[in-house]
């Protein structure tokens, strides 16, 4: 099995297609037995275009099965706020306006009031199949000796039992800990100049929405390998 683990998007829909076709040239120059594209999570905020972001993945997993997309926190975030009206800080000091922006509705945080009327906004402009999408995202995937999620692990503690939490948000205590994990931890969520592949995790995070980079880690067997696309600096 060939797996493309594709780094944080942020609303950059130009990138996301464009991987998509490095992708696509990649399984027609030298066709797997089998494959699976993983999208690392934070699909949202920052960037340009969460919703085109969305609409794209909502399509492209309808039509293709072997397409998984987790969840990262600011996906998080966006459901609390959207949902219980949760996590409003969150939601608007990390990119809230540009994904309301994204969906035709000006933000508005200076108040509870007004929080409160930017989200009743928010949900009547979305699609259902949006809602259903972020509702829908699991926290970790793991294929042979690799285990999959947005953000790391919490080091010491088995696969089976790790924080929700822990899976978006974690950083320090698991990026410093050089200790091997039961699986090579494929990750996002922290960005790096390119791709940094160390013995226990690999991050694919290269800062799409504001270097122009995205990356995709290429597994299959013991070869590891990236596809990187880059378009205009955020």
């Amino acid at each position: 099995m060939r797996i493309f683990a594709v780094g944080d998007i942020h609303g950059r829909l130009d990138l996301l297609r464009a991987i998509n076709r490095t992708i696509s040239e990649d399984l027609e120059r030298r066709p797997p037995g089998d494959w699976r594209i993983l999208y690392l999570g934070d699909y949202c905020d920052r960037g340009p275009d969460t919703r085109g972001v969305i609409s794209y993945l909502v399509k492209q997993m309808a039509n293709e099965p072997r397409v998984v997309a987790l969840r990262g926190n600011h996906d998080q975030s966006f459901l609390d706020f959207v949902g219980a009206g949760d996590r409003i800080r969150v939601f608007e000091r990390y990119g809230g306006f540009q994904t309301a922006g994204s969906y035709g509705v000006t933000a508005d945080f200076t108040s509870q009031r007004a929080a409160q009327a930017t989200k009743e906004a928010l949900v009547a402009a979305m699609p259902a199949d949006h809602l259903r999408f972020l509702a829908g995202l699991p926290l970790s995937a793991q294929f042979g000796d690799f285990f999959f999620c947005h953000a790391g692990i919490r080091p010491g503690v088995p696969l089976a039992e790790q924080d929700p939490n822990d899976l978006i948000w974690i950083r320090e205590a698991f990026l410093e800990d050089s200790r091997l994990h039961p699986k090579v931890i494929v990750h996002g969520h922290t960005p790096v100049e390119e791709a940094e592949i160390m013995p226990n995790r690999v991050d694919v995070d290269t800062g799409a929405y504001f270097s122009g980079v995205l990356t995709a880690l290429v597994i299959e067997e013991k070869e590891k390998r990236q596809l990187t696309v880059s378009g205009p600096a955020g």
